[in-house]
């Protein structure tokens, strides 16, 4: 598994279980996350490739708006690095034993397993979140309590992280994961890179702290994008709450409301979220001044820098530096 190392010779093998009846849209990000070709990374190889994978020769997916043949079957789970299962609306209907067995195959030799949406039914089916920490759509969250009571059910979080097993909302939150990994594996400077292809902002640096207070919110509410991207070119400016709320013509109650329906976290949150962000980009970089960092991200002082970093990425900054900073002798990215 990657280890925040962008130079790996050979890439993370993907693969993505496609059931009778799966949501074709998580089959999307998958292919859409770990499948492209990234010639703007500037790298020798791919990071990952993505092999998809059924349990018969030909599979209708949701509704019946694709069939998928001509890819391998179940047996390509064994080469897997990551084995990625989308999910389906029809989850109270048990899975293929052979769908249960690739699953538990994959975990058992010690590969990464991960699901998208209601995907975790099928991990927890598999008897592998017994005792650990998951999560689901929240539309599903009781039908999966019903039928998975010893799972400690998250139905708040976008995704769970148990290490070896990971765990995502719903299908958009597919993409919060998915971008997860990218950092977890390689960095923060490489995931912002394939969010900005994606045209998704990447405003959960924190993963499991971030909540979703409302699926979504009866009245919508006008788009923060304008002023998030305006606070993103200023984070080394001593900006406020109050200066978010003035820019966007709004008190800082309503604005307040805004980010917790819109980003499930408080405008101050995610300020400080975005500053650390940038603050991994620096260090990745490799700027190792540490107050020089603090300032230019808008964090402060070195002390604060370390606080804010531990507390996000569970890393000190020499810690986060050797294993995302450049290697001795490698290229820095501008």
């Amino acid at each position: 598994m990657p280890q925040g190392s962008s130079q790996q010779a050979v890439p993370h093998r993907v693969a993505v279980i496609v059931d009778e009846g799966t949501n074709p849209f998580e089959v999307g990000v998958a292919t859409e996350l770990f499948g492209l070709p990234r010639p703007e990374l500037g790298l020798p190889a791919p990071l990952y490739e993505v092999t998809l994978c059924t349990p018969a020769p030909e599979v209708r997916m949701n509704h019946g708006f694709f069939t998928l043949t001509g890819v391998p079957g179940l047996e390509a789970v064994d080469e897997a690095d990551t084995l990625v299962v989308p999910g389906r609306p029809d989850n109270v209907v048990p899975r293929a034993p052979a769908v249960l067995d690739a699953i538990r195959r994959t975990h058992a030799r010690g590969a990464r397993v991960m699901s998208f949406c209601t995907g975790s039914f099928a991990l927890a089916e598999a008897g592998l979140l017994d005792g650990r920490r998951a999560t689901t759509h929240w539309r599903w969250a009781e039908a999966f309590r019903e039928l998975h009571p010893k799972v400690r059910l998250e139905p708040d979080v976008l995704f769970v992280d148990e290490g070896d097993l990971l765990t995502a909302a719903g299908s958009a939150a597919a993409l919060d994961l998915g971008l997860y990994i990218w950092r977890r594996d390689h960095g923060a400077e490489i995931a912002n890179a394939v969010s900005r292809r994606l045209v998704f902002a990447a405003h959960r640096d924190g993963g499991q702290k971030q909540f979703v207070e409302r699926p979504l919110p009866e009245i919508p509410d006008e788009s923060l994008g304008p002023l998030l991207a305006w606070a993103q070119d200023r984070l080394g400016e001593p900006l406020t709450v109050a200066d978010l709320a003035a820019r966007a013509a709004v008190s800082p109650a309503t604005l307040h409301r805004r980010f917790r329906a819109q980003l499930g976290t408080t405008p101050l949150a995610w300020l400080t979220r975005e500053r650390v962000a940038l603050a991994c980009r620096l260090i990745e970089r490799g700027e190792e001044r540490l107050d020089v960092v603090a300032a230019r991200s808008g964090l402060g002082t070195a002390a604060n820098l370390r606080a804010r970093l531990r507390r996000e990425t569970g890393l000190s900054p020499s810690a986060y530096r050797r294993r995302f900073g450049p290697a001795a002798g490698e290229p820095v990215m501008a």
